[in-house]
């Protein structure tokens, strides 16, 4: 994989071999700002509708992506927080508003009784922490998958 800026927007992923339902890039993180880094990379490709689904385990690092998604589209990062409680918190004031939903204290549901389809959702971008607990799959969605390999050091997988 080649190293440097703009490693997971969208023209990079189609220049390593395709945007598929099978092709991913990997990156590793050794900090919390380069988490936010590479999510920031990504960011500067997404459109509007953009739908992103991050997976994995608790304090692997999913909000602090979702910190670089809001740095990287215009948004500041520090407004961000978990939606635990709250389930959709909503950023504007970057060059797309970032939806940021966190299903981990739902059983399966869809994403219409959370609104998630809605048409200002799709305006902009969604970024869905713990959709496992989707009761269907989101065509089109990229996936993040945030893998714990040791207390600092992350493996990021994008795809679709």
């Amino acid at each position: 994989m080649r190293c440097g800026a703009g490693l997971l927007d969208r023209r990079s992923l189609e220049s390593e071999g395709g945007y598929g339902p099978r092709h991913s890039v990997t990156r590793t993180s050794n900090s919390e700002d380069e988490t936010i880094t590479i999510a920031r990379e990504l960011a500067a490709g997404l459109q509007p509708g953009a739908v992103l689904l991050l997976s994995g385990q608790l304090g692997a690092g999913k909000t602090a992506f979702v910190r670089g998604l809001a740095a990287g589209l215009g948004i500041d990062p520090e407004e961000v927080s978990s939606p635990t409680f709250t389930l959709v918190h909503e950023y504007r004031g970057g060059r797309l508003t970032l939806y940021h939903a966190d299903l981990y204290r739902l059983e399966k549901t869809t994403a219409e009784d959370l609104g998630l389809e809605e048409r200002a959702v799709a305006a902009g971008v969604l970024a869905i922490e713990w959709p496992d607990r989707l009761a269907h799959a989101l065509p089109g969605a990229m996936t993040i998958n945030i893998d714990i390999v040791d207390d600092t050091t992350r493996r990021i997988t994008v795809g679709r």
